[in-house]
């Protein structure tokens, strides 16, 4: 799987954790068009690699975040820092 993948991979993951609509680990990796172990390997990478706190409830038959948190992955341009090109 290339880095882009997997970062859109895990996007997705993120907007369903956040609908706490991921359903139970054998749906939500039939949702994504992955084994159960590849979604393991995710929810791993975006647990301890990226420390996102992510549990899972029986109750709701979801993952979900105990606190607001925030994904992102991409260039911002930082205002007020224009590099002039030779």
């Amino acid at each position: 799987m290339s880095f882009i993948d997997l970062i859109r991979r895990i996007e997705r993951i993120y907007q369903l954790i956040r609908l706490r609509a991921t359903g139970r680990p054998s749906e939500l990796a039939q949702k994504l068009g992955i084994s159960e172990s590849q979604l393991y390997e995710v929810l791993s990478i975006m647990k301890v690699e990226l420390g996102g706190s992510i549990l899972y409830s029986k109750t709701l038959q979801s993952y979900y975040y105990p606190k607001n948190i925030k994904f992102k992955c991409s260039f911002e341009e930082i205002p007020g820092t224009n590099i002039k090109s030779n």
